[in-house]
């Protein structure tokens, strides 16, 4: 090779290792401005997941897609695309059906050794107890695991056979056998079952009327 011909491939390989350098700086720049905080450590596509307890399942919750994020005080998973949720007796009836546009489980980390894990759910979400056959419906929900609780301060509507109740504030047990409505409105239907009658306050009911046969 030429003094020259090897002139030019020493040029022309340092202009590679040149564009090469800045290229991967560019990268690495980008990679330093993540948040990685902001940025799932897991994703999963048509998440399916069953607890049982006592040989009994316990607990199936399906979605369409959930997300893992990680922090310094917590790690969670969302559930953008929303979720359902299956609860079942002891004996594994199916008990409760819980349903939300959006949600997320979130557990806080700390040095207690039982750490503190809550469900969030957000977005026309329907709580259903099949066996008693009562619905509640909000907009938000909480569930914390450790006191096998459900909750919310915003607005609810609940139906069971019994007739309708609406109001702001709710607190029952995790399979919702004994919700309590905390600052109902003056506003009912009642339903006289095995007959026809239908008794309605049409002054102050706010939900859907019912239906005449």
């Amino acid at each position: 090779m030429s003094r020259k011909g090897s002139i030019l491939f020493r040029i022309a390989g340092a202009s590679v290792l040149a564009v090469l350098f800045l290229s991967c700086s560019g990268k690495l720049r980008q990679a330093e401005s993540l948040d990685l905080s902001q940025t799932p450590i897991q994703t999963l596509d048509h998440m399916f997941a069953v607890q049982s307890k006592n040989g009994y399942v316990s607990m199936r919750l399906e979605a369409p897609l959930m997300e893992r994020y990680d922090n310094d005080t917590m790690t969670y998973e969302s559930f953008p695309k929303g979720l359902s949720l299956y609860g079942y007796t002891e004996e594994g009836l199916l008990e409760t059906i819980i349903v939300a546009d959006n949600a997320r489980h979130v557990i806080k980390k700390g040095r207690h050794r039982n750490k503190e894990e809550v469900w969030e759910a957000y977005g026309n979400v329907i709580v259903h107890n099949v066996l008693k056959e009562e619905t509640m419906e909000t907009d938000t929900l909480f569930w914390d695991q450790s006191k096998e609780e459900i909750y919310t301060d915003c607005y609810v509507q609940m139906y069971s056979p019994d007739g309708y109740m609406q109001g702001t504030g709710m607190r029952s047990d995790d399979h919702a056998r004994n919700a309590i409505l905390h600052n109902p409105f003056n506003s009912y239907g009642i339903m006289d079952r095995d007959t026809t009658v239908v008794r309605i306050d049409s002054v102050n009911f706010i939900g859907p009327l019912l239906r005449k046969r």
